[in-house]
């Protein structure tokens, strides 16, 4: 199966399952960006359950602007609070010290386009958890896609679907339960090499 899909911020388990499946992953850069989706942020399971990483994007006055000229707001030391909120939520988690030096250049190294970054943050957890996967991106903006399968509505922050997925051990899923479908970073710290087995054992439906 052929999907296209879009480019999110340490994508979540249900983006992971729908491209670990797919024969090939083409990745939407052609559309215009909306505001709350996943584009520019990530949940994680902090100590007091999930917890939103926000990455601060400038707007323009513009009505359209495309997800790949989008700017990334670097008033604020969004990086640093990201890797301590990281550090805070998973730092006695199995995995977090073993994957920490390939992951904390990405929080260090100031990052100016929303689309960059989230391929760099894509690439380096394809490194980490050792998966080749075979990658396009779309040359045009289609509405209906005819060739592929659509997951592009997985993008949607607001309006997303309830996926259930099998659980696996979380650093506080003592104090508050089984979280489905956090960030990539989750299962990664808590499940490490692991990680690629568990999403091809999942199933999405949508």
């Amino acid at each position: 199966m052929n999907i296209v899909i879009h480019l999110t911020y340490f994508p979540n388990i249900a983006h992971f399952v729908g491209m670990l499946k797919a024969n090939e992953l083409t990745f939407e850069i052609d559309d215009n960006y909306q505001k709350q989706t996943y584009r520019n942020r990530a949940y994680i399971y902090a100590a007091n359950g999930k917890l939103l990483l926000n990455i601060p994007v400038i707007h323009t006055q513009k009505n359209r602007q495309k997800y790949r000229d989008v700017k990334i707001a670097n008033i604020s030391k969004w990086q640093e609070l990201h890797w301590k909120s990281l550090e805070s939520a998973y730092r006695t988690s199995p995995f977090f010290e073993f994957y920490e030096d390939d992951l904390k250049p990405l929080f260090t190294t100031k990052a100016n386009y929303l689309m960059d970054f989230n391929f760099k943050c894509f690439e380096t957890i394809c490194d980490c958890i050792q998966l080749d996967l075979n990658i396009s991106k779309t040359v045009k903006f289609e509405k209906e896609v005819k060739d592929k399968a659509d997951y592009r509505i997985l993008v949607n922050a607001k309006k997303e679907q309830s996926f259930e997925f099998e659980s696996y051990t979380q650093v506080f899923i003592n104090k508050h339960g089984f979280i489905s479908n956090l960030s990539i970073l989750d299962l990664l710290f808590n499940e490490g090499p692991n990680t690629s087995q568990y999403l091809l054992s999942q199933e999405l439906n949508f």
